[in-house]
């Protein structure tokens, strides 16, 4: 059963969004919002006194499909909702 990772940098409802568009996509078997790891550093800027403009946040998001098939397409429908939504996402190996 193919894993697909995703790591997703937009808002709340954008990931909302495509947490419900994948649950749609038939031969999915789980899809799982994942907490994100200490190791991953905070964007936040308010720390180094920057300015965060951008308002996006990161979201690791995990797809277990049931053949290669059916990963394909959750590739392909994630590309085209991010498009859609203006955010970006990225498929990784491991998180």
């Amino acid at each position: 059963m193919p894993t697909i990772r995703i790591r997703l940098t937009g808002s709340r409802d954008d990931a909302d969004t495509l947490l419900t568009t994948l649950h749609g996509i038939d031969g999915i078997e789980h899809v799982e919002e994942i907490d994100i790891p200490d190791e991953y550093p905070d964007d936040d800027s308010s720390s180094s006194e920057l300015v965060d403009d951008n308002g996006s946040e990161l979201f690791l998001i995990e797809v277990q499909a049931s053949d290669n098939l059916h990963a394909d397409a959750v590739r392909a429908v994630t590309e085209v909702e991010s498009g859609l939504l203006g955010a970006v996402v990225e498929f990784v190996d491991e998180f």
